[in-house]
């Protein structure tokens, strides 16, 4: 599934391409013909993320919510001559003079009120990627919390737009037991996670890549201090999908359970910090 870091760049994308246009909204697939024929020719005013949920705000209190889930994809493409053919079962294409996206796959599409967004992100937990997050919030969540803190991570009203992957690589970074209770996790643990988590992700919208790896950690961060984009290099991580290599400092075998759904890796022997 597509982690917070993805959606942020959609917005992104979909800013630069579409805000201030009224695109043609049509339903190539039919399945959101409706609400397709409810945006039709309306403004775009800003795509904006929180977490996972990606939102179009229209003119006249129009929204689009969308939710990729495990499978969905979004591509915004230059438009080139005349109009791109329909490819695969389109949901949601959105085109311009100029541009063209194509929505393929969505676990949620739909148009909504400005009520229901503000209803969807209250429910949420703060997003490392949104201006100020509020890392008390999710602080007194994880505390007050008898559940693993491998378990909250991948809640997302706790931290929202963590995925698997930030999960393993940011319990390894701080050598923190992913099995550990919320509750017993040490406030300093907390804050240190947090910080690096706030620093890890803007890096991973700057590559479009998760970047956790500490040399292509430290590259992308000099990068962005020179001015110069970030050059997504080899995927590489520290325990993700590493299930039975050697862990890269200690070299015990990596270990991996399934956990709130999804498999989760780490190392036993280094890993033993609350």
């Amino acid at each position: 599934m597509p982690e917070g870091h993805t959606l942020h760049g959609l917005a992104r994308d979909l800013n630069a391409a579409f805000a201030g246009t009224s695109p043609q909204v049509t339903s190539p697939q039919g399945k959101f013909a409706e609400g397709a024929a409810l945006l039709d020719g309306r403004k775009v005013l800003e795509a904006s993320a929180w977490g996972k949920h990606l939102f179009v705000e229209f003119e006249a209190d129009a929204w689009l919510h969308v939710h990729l889930g495990l499978i969905g994809k979004l591509s915004i493409l230059p438009r080139g001559e005349g109009v791109p053919p329909v490819q695969g079962q389109v949901r949601l294409r959105l085109l311009t003079d100029d541009h063209v996206a194509d929505l393929r796959g969505p676990n949620l599409c739909a148009v909504v009120t400005p009520e229901h967004v503000e209803g969807v992100t209250a429910r949420l937990g703060p997003d490392p990627l949104r201006p100020d997050p509020d890392s008390e919030t999710a602080w007194k969540r994880v505390s007050r919390s008898n559940r693993s803190i491998a378990e909250l991570l991948m809640d997302q009203s706790v931290v929202a737009g963590i995925g698997n992957v930030y999960r393993c690589e940011l319990l390894y970074r701080h050598r923190v037991d992913p099995f550990r209770p919320g509750r017993e996790v040490r406030r300093a643990t907390w804050d240190a996670m947090w910080q690096d988590i706030c620093e890890l992700m803007p890096l991973g919208l700057a590559a479009g890549q998760i970047l956790t790896m500490p040399d292509q950690v430290e590259d992308a961060k000099a990068a962005l201090a020179a001015g110069e984009p970030v050059v997504p290099g080899e995927r590489r991580y520290m325990v993700y999908r590493r299930a039975q290599e050697p862990c890269r400092v200690c070299g015990s075998k990596v270990r991996t359970r399934v956990v709130a759904g999804r498999n989760l890796f780490w190392c036993g022997r280094c890993q033993r910090r609350r």
